[in-house]
């Protein structure tokens, strides 16, 4: 085999090579785990905001639940004083009516501030029970992220690893191809969606599968072996094999 024939048939291999190496990087943009983490990840930021809301209103029914506490124990002892009054029944007549007038004021507002506690209480209840159901769920929705980012983590060392084994022998490759014929290549590869060589094989471009035309043969069959010769259709490299059926 002269030797511009064997530079194309090099240049076989190095396609080869590039479009493993296109694959593995298409394979990692491509992860199934980079999808869901997307997803997982905006689920977690509405869980977040979902918390920080949930967390606020729970403090803001926690203080009303210290006030109405506050307000009830207020009048407890008040009434708890006066009862005492009462009890010593030092004072006039009058003086121990206006107390008992009092209590029972006291008695009525008292029970009144402990259903107004009691609501309090039940909506401080269903907060701290929101809350706690949004804490779980995100700590579910973590522990889920962190597995997809162990599995991701795990598949990009795998691909890159094979890509480092699938690209060791390119600056080989490239070096027995020839600069003029790689940089044409190149050029060719960049336009053509990452092909830039194929085999002719049985009359057809192994680029665009196309079977060329008779015209086309007899032009490739009768060009020199060192010739680079192109396909009419997509102008990738046509590289010559025994099964090119010329």
């Amino acid at each position: 085999m002269r030797a511009e024939s064997a530079r194309q048939q090099r240049l076989l291999d190095l396609q080869a090579i590039d479009t493993r190496l296109d694959q593995i990087a298409h394979a990692r943009r491509t992860l199934p785990q980079l999808a869901e983490l997307a997803d997982l990840e905006g689920k977690a930021r509405l869980l977040d905001d979902q918390l920080v809301r949930s967390r606020t209103e729970l403090g803001d029914v926690q203080r009303e639940v210290a006030k109405a506490e506050s307000d009830v124990q207020l009048v407890r002892d008040r009434a708890e004083r006066d009862q005492k009054r009462l009890d010593s029944g030092v004072g006039t007549a009058k003086d121990l009516q206006a107390l008992q007038h009092e209590l029972e004021s006291l008695g009525r507002r008292q029970s009144e501030l402990e259903d107004v506690e009691l609501e309090v209480m039940e909506r401080a209840e269903a907060a701290e029970h929101d809350v706690a159901e949004l804490e779980r769920g995100r700590a579910e929705l973590a522990e889920r992220i962190t597995g997809l980012e162990s599995a991701r983590d795990e598949a990009l060392a795998t691909l890159d690893t094979e890509a480092t084994e699938v690209a060791a022998p390119r600056p080989t490759v490239v070096g027995e191809v020839g600069e003029d014929l790689v940089t044409l290549y190149e050029k060719i590869r960049a336009g053509s969606g990452g092909t830039g060589a194929a085999a002719l094989s049985q009359r057809r471009c192994g680029g665009c599968r196309l079977e060329l035309n008779p015209v086309d043969i007899s032009r490739i069959r009768s060009a020199d072996e060192d010739e680079v010769v192109r396909c009419e259709e997509c102008s990738r490299i046509l590289v010559r094999t025994p099964e090119s059926g010329l």
